[in-house]
């Protein structure tokens, strides 16, 4: 089992993938459900780290800073930070308050100062608003947003032909490096005979709402 089916059987296990009926902001009813806020305890964020920071060492991107957009991804970037540090790459962090403070050392920004090429950290995408953010905050410190890290890109259109996924590797051209997609959780799913009726519903539901995969 590679790292993007082992992330899946992860999830699975840890609840944070769900299987059933769901509605998603678009008003669809999908078949599966991704809340990457239930990786809620210390080995859970810990484990679901390395997984991000295998995808990263995969990707075989070049990155100067790593960058977690508040709030969901505060915790993300710090242990992001930790087990690439850990793999031997060590990496500056930094992360944005919602409102910027007028005392003490001011500013949005907490942590290390963004420059040089920056990597910004997600759970997922969805209208692409915390990522749009983010690449001001960091053109406007003079740095150069290089890319995005999610945990799940669910390959899904949205108002037009494009996935937010593949409007923000438009809009920025930029990537976005996800742990696991849409197509890997479908190959997931194939493999687990005890998971027959939710294949049957995914790929029927990829087949309705789904994009081509992200070059």
């Amino acid at each position: 089992m590679d790292f993007r089916q082992d992330f899946i059987d992860f999830a699975v296990g840890k609840d944070v993938l769900r299987f059933g009926e769901f509605k998603t902001k678009a008003g669809r009813l999908s078949p599966y459900f991704f809340n990457a806020g239930l990786f809620n305890d210390g080995a859970a964020l810990g484990r679901l780290a390395e997984f991000y920071a295998t995808a990263i060492g995969v990707s075989g991107i070049r990155c100067d800073g790593l960058f977690g957009p508040a709030y969901k991804g505060i915790p993300l970037v710090a242990v992001i930070a930790v087990a690439l540090a850990r793999a031997g790459r060590n990496l500056p962090f930094s992360f944005n308050r919602k409102e910027a403070k007028d005392h003490g050392e001011g500013g949005s920004i907490v942590g290390a100062p963004l420059a040089g090429q920056v990597l910004i950290i997600d759970d997922v995408i969805s209208a692409g608003t915390s990522v749009r953010e983010s690449v001001e905050l960091i053109r406007a410190a003079g740095a150069t947003p290089c890319g995005v890290v999610i945990a799940l890109d669910r390959m899904e259109r949205g108002r037009g032909s494009l996935s937010a996924v593949q409007e923000v590797q438009r809009d920025y051209a930029i990537p976005v490096i996800a742990v696991a997609s849409l197509d890997d959780l479908l190959a997931f799913l194939h493999e687990r005979p005890d998971f027959a009726q939710h294949e049957t519903a995914v790929a029927r539901y990829r087949q309705e709402y789904g994009v081509a995969r992200s070059s």
